[in-house]
């Protein structure tokens, strides 16, 4: 293929991308200008107030937004898990409680592998927030509540690939998981319970979670002399050595940096509370382990003690940060 030729290629592709994104823009656009402020506040009513647990199926392309609405409902304190419509069909339904809220996606509104999980919603009683386009759909009759997708095609030249209709679905979905949140008052501290793992778990984590303590924390009396510093730094490893007064509150600190540059022939003769960084920067065991990394990132620090009424109970250094992912 020519240079010329692979130009050209370059330039149809980018165009594809930008018409894409406007098209995508531009349900989005719809979906803003046209939220029914009535419709979305009943439904957050009726999953903030459930007693159950949300409920979200979807055929399709739908079902695949319907799984990561599901998701991020209950990683975020809203109990919810998705059920695939086939399935249901087939005893899965006994799965959906009279006390649930069932929110059931579909573009068109007439997806047939959703009349049973319809059917049985209407016979007990069980609430239905639809997701569709078409409010006169099936879907649209059947539910207590209609959130209506915009309905401006799809960005796929054929017209059939779904793709404006389930970025827009993607939103309503993150919109409702936002606006539970807020309601809940949903904190830091309770994402972190729910996210112990992975990169989300090792930035929640709270800096007591990695701290070193007890004896291997680097901690001398202020009036320490310099030949019980380099012992101390280098028995524990950790770079610096922190100084108490004696009341056992912390003063100051002594890096293996600060060493380096006040070193000289009678260094030995100083004690720490002479050559030691007094008021130095600390952090609190309840803070966030990326707390502590911005700042020791702000600084340009790599320790930072960790005090409770002004004494030192633990020490933290970014290598610990590090290693636990917290980057």
């Amino acid at each position: 293929m020519s240079t010329t030729i692979q130009q050209s290629q370059k330039e149809l592709d980018r165009l594809s991308a930008i018409k894409t994104i406007n098209s995508e823009i531009e349900a989005l656009n719809e979906l803003k200008n046209s939220l029914d402020s009535n419709s979305l506040t009943k439904a957050l009513d009726l999953m903030q107030n459930s007693s159950g647990r949300i409920i979200v199926t979807g055929m399709g392309k739908s079902g695949h937004i319907g799984r990561k609405i599901a998701a991020s409902l209950a990683s975020t304190g809203t109990p919810s898990f998705f059920v695939h419509p086939a399935e249901a069909s087939h005893g899965d339904l006994g799965m959906i409680t009279e006390n649930d809220v069932v929110i059931a996606i579909s573009n068109s509104g007439e997806s047939k592998e959703l009349i049973d999980i319809l059917n049985y919603c209407k016979r007990f009683g069980i609430t239905i927030i639809a997701i569709t386009k078409n409010p006169e759909s099936s879907l649209g009759k059947a539910g207590d509540v209609i959130l209506t997708l915009p309905n401006n095609g799809e960005a796929c030249p054929l017209g059939l690939a779904p793709t404006n209709s389930t970025t827009a679905t993607l939103v309503i979905g993150d919109i409702l998981t936002i606006g539970l949140i807020e309601r809940n008052g949903f904190s830091k501290e309770d994402f972190n319970d729910r996210h112990p793992g992975g990169k989300l778990g090792a930035i929640l984590k709270r800096v007591s979670d990695l701290m070193h303590v007890g004896a291997e924390m680097p901690i001398l009396e202020e009036n320490s002399n310099m030949q019980a510093v380099l012992l101390e730094m280098t028995s524990k490893r950790l770079g610096c050595v922190g100084f108490i007064n004696q009341s056992g509150e912390l003063t100051g600190i002594l890096t293996d940096g600060d060493l380096r540059r006040c070193l000289s022939a009678d260094i030995l003769n100083s004690k720490a509370i002479d050559l030691m960084t007094k008021n130095p920067k600390t952090i609190s065991p309840n803070a966030m382990t990326a707390e502590a990394l911005k700042l020791m990132h702000d600084k340009k620090i790599t320790n930072l003690f960790v005090l409770e009424n002004k004494k030192p109970i633990g020490v933290i250094h970014i290598h610990d940060l590090l290693n636990n992912g917290v980057a």
